[in-house]
């Protein structure tokens, strides 16, 4: 390309910009919607129904007795918990009052090389939980030394125990609520069912890559 030809194009381009538009970004927030406790249940429930969730209403004094019920309809003989964690004594004390014949407590209190093998053949976990989002319809866990993320991940059925009061509207709710500034975890897990994924044809299939089945044991009281 001669220089004139060049000059003449750089002229065309120069004459035809014009002057730019100043970008204003938008300062307006979305409004935020906000739910009665009854109502975020509902709509946490619902959410995590449609994921292919399974969650059950139970009383503080009753979820236990919710909890074998279950078990004993999935034919489960061994239940992984984490010791000293705030579900871990009341599981403790219904356990050691109640005949034989039900699923034997398993507690995670080995390093995973000396548990490994334990851990692969043992058929749910159980864990707490620090909240959850009623807006996504989502648990929130913070994995722990007592709590550690296999037993959420491995085991090929998950229970995890959630008090009605700790459902949030939204995660930035959760977040101000529970001061995470100050005390922010290692590891915030958030999970809206059980493990699933597709393969190049779309064929949907469950607990490839973790839990087949996600159980959620709702504290009312």
């Amino acid at each position: 390309m001669s220089k004139d030809s060049r000059d003449r194009i750089i002229a065309r381009l120069k004459s035809a910009a014009g002057p730019g538009v100043e970008y204003v970004p938008e300062t307006a927030c979305l409004p935020i919607e906000t739910f009665s406790q009854e109502e975020r249940i509902e709509k946490l429930k619902s959410l995590m129904e449609a994921m292919r969730t399974e969650v059950h209403l139970a009383g503080a004094h009753n979820w236990v007795d919710k909890l074998k019920e279950i078990l004993t309809q999935r034919n489960v003989e061994h239940l992984l918990y984490g010791p000293e964690t705030e579900i871990s004594s009341v599981l403790e004390q219904h356990w050691e009052a109640t005949v034989d014949g039900q699923p034997q407590l398993v507690a995670y209190t080995k390093d995973i090389e000396q548990f490994k093998e334990r851990l692969f053949n043992i058929e749910a976990g159980i864990t707490s939980t620090v909240g959850a989002i009623a807006e996504t319809g989502a648990l929130i866990l913070w994995p722990s030394a007592n709590e550690p993320r296999l037993m959420s991940l491995v085991p090929p059925i998950h229970i995890a125990v959630l008090e009605a009061k700790k459902i949030c509207n939204t995660f930035c709710e959760v977040i101000q609520k529970q001061n995470w500034a100050d005390k922010m975890p290692t590891n915030a897990i958030l999970i809206s069912g059980p493990s699933k994924t597709a393969d190049i044809e779309l064929t949907l299939a469950f607990g490839v890559h973790g839990p087949k089945e996600l159980i959620v044991i709702l504290i009312e009281d």
